[in-house]
């Protein structure tokens, strides 16, 4: 009985730690990556919405399925989208192959990604 309790509680902190390394991935992932002058789409966001890895730009929205480490298939677009890490494994930018084309996009820094979403938060008006 007690091996057996020992092996639950084993298996539930496997789970969590498993889960949890997941979410810390994820949440590299967010934010937004600007391609070149002239490219088919000048940025992408990639959101968490629900549990769910989203990415979006003026083409539309894709879910993002993980199809190997740092690589997820965007679905509506039936392409892949491989995120690139600098030596101290942070995310720096992403690379995609969608519908004949191949995009290499950078990261941009988390602080100017979260001012302009403050900017816009500041410019609502006011409701009394």
């Amino acid at each position: 009985m007690k091996k057996m309790l020992l092996f639950t509680l084993m298996l539930v902190g496997f789970i969590s730690a498993t889960n949890a390394q997941t979410d810390t991935t994820v949440n590299q992932l967010v934010g937004k990556y600007k391609f070149a002058e002239g490219s088919p789409v000048s940025e992408v966001t990639v959101v968490l919405e629900n549990g769910v890895l989203m990415m979006n730009s003026q083409a539309g929205s894709s879910t993002l399925e993980k199809s190997a480490e740092d690589v997820y298939v965007i679905t509506q677009f039936q392409g892949t989208a491989k995120f690139t890490r600098d030596g101290n494994k942070k995310v720096t930018g992403v690379t995609i192959l969608a519908m004949g084309y191949e995009l290499v996009g950078t990261k941009e820094p988390s602080s100017t990604y979260f001012l302009s979403a403050k900017k816009v938060v500041l410019s609502a008006p006011v409701v009394k």
